[in-house]
Order: C-alpha cells, then sequence, then structure tokens
C-alpha cells in the first residue's frame, strides 16, 4: 500500500526523482550542485598554483632551468588533445539536449580516446623523468648546472600534473558510464543532465591543463 501511495504521488516521467516537483527543478538542483562541488576544485588547485608561484618566486633560477628540461612538444601535444576533446564533449553535450541519440555515443567515445591518449603521453613523460633520475626522491640526481632546489620544481610538477590525471581518469570513468546509459537510450531532449554535469567536469579539468601547461613549461625559457 505504502509503495503504491508512493506511486500515486510521483506523477511524472520516470527520470524524475521524488523529491523533485518536476524536471527543470531537479537539473537546476544538480547544476547547483555540480558548481559548488567545482568550486571546491578550484579552491583546491588554487591552493597548489599558489605554492608554485610563491617558489617560483623564491627561486627563479633553479625552476626556470627545471622548466627547460620538460618536454615542450609533449605538453604542447596534450594541450591540442584536451582542446580537442573539450569539442567533441561540447558537441555530446549538443547531441543530448538535442536527443540525437545516434551522436552521443560516437562523440562521448572520442572524448574517452583523446583522454585516454593525453594518458598515455602523460606516461611517456613521467617514463622520461623516473630514467632521467628527475623523480623527487632518494634516486633523484640534481641536473647538471642548475641548484639544489630544482627538486622543489619536481615535486610540484608531479604533485600538480598527477593530480589532474587522476581527474583524467575519473572522467573516462565517468565517461564510461554515460556511454553505457546512452546506449540503454537512457538521455533524450527532455532529460540529459548527467551529460551536461560530466560535460562540465571535463570542460573544468581542460581549463586546469591550460593553465597548467603555461606554468610548467613554458614560463623562463625566453631567459635560457
Amino acid at each position: 500500500m505504502a509503495e503504491a501511495a508512493r506511486a500515486l504521488a510521483h506523477e511524472g516521467p520516470p527520470e524524475l526523482q521524488h523529491h523533485f516537483e518536476n524536471l527543470a527543478a531537479q537539473k537546476e538542483a544538480v547544476s547547483l550542485g555540480m558548481w559548488a562541488f567545482l568550486v571546491t576544485e578550484v579552491l583546491f588547485f588554487g591552493g597548489m598554483f599558489t605554492a608554485y608561484v610563491i617558489y617560483r618566486e623564491s627561486y627563479r633560477a633553479a625552476f626556470e632551468g627545471a622548466s627547460n628540461l620538460l618536454d615542450i612538444r609533449l605538453g604542447a601535444f596534450n594541450t591540442a588533445v584536451l582542446i580537442l576533446s573539450s569539442l567533441t564533449m561540447a558537441l555530446a553535450v549538443r547531441a543530448a539536449s538535442l536527443g540525437d541519440r545516434r551522436r552521443i555515443v560516437p562523440f562521448l567515445s572520442l572524448t574517452m580516446l583523446l583522454g585516454t591518449v593525453f594518458l598515455g603521453v602523460k606516461v611517456v613523460e613521467y617514463a622520461q623523468k623516473f630514467e632521467h633520475h628527475e623523480v623527487p626522491g632518494p634516486h633523484f640526481l640534481v641536473p647538471h648546472g642548475l641548484p639544489p632546489q630544482s627538486e622543489m620544481f619536481f615535486s610540484l610538477y608531479f604533485c600538480m600534473t598527477g593530480l589532474h590525471a587522476l581527474h583524467m581518469i575519473i572522467g573516462i570513468g565517468l565517461l564510461t558510464w554515460l556511454v553505457r546509459r546512452a546506449r540503454r537510450g537512457d538521455f533524450s531532449e527532455r532529460y540529459n543532465s548527467p551529460v551536461e554535469m560530466v560535460g562540465l567536469y571535463w570542460h573544468f579539468v581542460d581549463i586546469v591543463w591550460i593553465f597548467l601547461f603555461p606554468l610548467l613549461y613554458l614560463l623562463g625559457r625566453h631567459t635560457l
């Protein structure tokens, strides 16, 4: 009886949760929650960016010298990959908003593929650092001609890029979940909030890299 009463009280599409009056109110709440989450992420990454700027100003020669040891070609390639992934993600959100189910899965899959390419390139970069003993720790070798504070640069490099890569892995997991739901036909012109929210998350992760790339790879190269 109780279940029947709840079913009668919950008149609306199957995507509508029982504590919302309509899909518009549900989407507004979901959007507010996502934006609140992204604000906390901005504060989190902002602390790391602040630490980087402070230490870079304190040990400019060490940071600029260590920055020149990064492979700018791989960094630039990854930047292009993420910009392209933002485009495919935006197209997936557009397709979902139009109820175009035939295009949602391909665009989401392309975004996943580009994210995987990005992570693969980071694996190559990390492998180079291990090979050259530029990973902070007991086996770290101060690069020839650089101050010992260069180890601090690589500590921040691995913390910042590693945390960003972790967010990428989470994003790919969310995209996998969206692809499975899209193949079931869960998204339509009426209901597409999950695609839009994951899109916001993916764009945020891409924007973080847009700041990481110049800070880590570009600043100071003209001085050496």
